[in-house]
């Protein structure tokens, strides 16, 4: 451990929209705000090759890029961004109000406010195939990616509500829909369920599993298996949808922060306010209902004028 420890008046966890937002406004306010980007810098959106729907972006942009943008405009303002993932948090209100955050398993730094924007890992099946296609043709975001398989052929995989909401938000701009069921059932809601039945293009195969996705650069097809028959068969589409769920990275936030039963963190109203004073969050950590780059970056200004406000109350 390091004898000396930095004091930060806002420390920021993660680098996604919610994040660099968070710092553009925490920067603007005079904050010194101070992220760590985490092990993927950039959050979940670098693995997106196109982003069409960000506004500002007239002819669209990649993930990658667009988060550099982010990145420079924050530190523009006076944001220090570091590369680097805390390991453990010590949010007791120590004198003053500070709040104590391990770097690295070794450095400790002192925080004033703190935003968490660490963000929500999609779940993915496993598959090497799958992995090596992701960008190209393998998403785990309908709404995100779906215009660009407009007028093709697409699988989703799941078997709940997310799954039966993309599916037929897919329908309405691609050919055929193919969910792809592991069970003999669906667990989405009655009401989702009769959405999927009366979507014309849209077809459910039951004890369905993916065996491999096919292609070398981008999708073009997958080859499933009947898990009560073994029976292979090839469905040749463009785009391959994983909608099985997400995992909100709050896990070294368990027994202090307060968070539902899937493990998103509880703010208090429309604000980002956690249920301890001086800590916020912003962005998909937050948020399981709509998980866009736009709706994070808002939270992540709401979050930033958050901190400010509190910050001011104590004066």
């Amino acid at each position: 451990m390091t004898d000396t420890i930095e004091r930060i008046k806002c420390l920021i966890i993660g680098s996604g929209p919610a994040g660099y937002t968070a710092a553009i406004y925490a920067a603007r306010a005079d904050l010194k705000p101070v992220i760590y980007t985490g092990m993927q810098m950039g959050g979940q959106l670098t693995t997106t090759t196109e982003v069409d729907n960000f506004p500002g972006y007239p002819k669209g942009t990649d993930g990658t890029a667009m988060m550099e943008d982010l990145k420079k405009q924050a530190e523009r303002f006076g944001t220090e961004v570091r590369f680097g993932v805390v390991t453990k948090v010590d949010f007791r209100v120590h004198v003053g109000g500070i709040h104590k955050v391990t770097i690295d398993e070794s450095k400790i730094v002192e925080a004033e406010t703190v935003i968490i924007s660490t963000g929500a890992t999609a779940k993915y099946l496993g598959l090497e195939s799958e992995q090596r296609l992701i960008g190209g043709g393998v998403s785990a975001c309908a709404t995100c990616d779906g215009f660009f398989y407009k007028g093709q052929d697409v699988v989703v995989v799941g078997a709940g509500d997310t799954a039966a909401e993309e599916a037929t938000y897919l329908a309405n701009i691609c050919k055929k829909v193919t969910i792809l069921v592991r069970k003999d059932y669906m667990r989405a809601s009655k009401a989702m369920q009769k959405r999927v039945e009366n979507t014309p293009n849209l077809e459910v195969k039951y004890n369905t599993e993916i065996d491999e996705v096919l292609g070398d650069n981008v999708v073009t097809g997958v080859r499933v298996i009947n898990n009560k028959t073994s029976e292979k068969e090839v469905i040749d589409v463009t785009g391959v949808f994983i909608a099985i769920g997400h995992k909100p990275n709050t896990e070294i936030f368990k027994g202090i922060l307060n968070m539902d039963e899937v493990g998103y963190l509880k703010t208090k109203g429309k604000s980002t306010k956690t249920n301890l004073p001086g800590i916020f969050a912003a962005g998909d950590v937050q948020d399981k209902e709509y998980r866009q780059a736009v709706t994070a970056a808002g939270t992540g200004c709401m979050a930033a004028l958050d901190a400010e406000r509190y910050l001011g109350s104590l004066v």
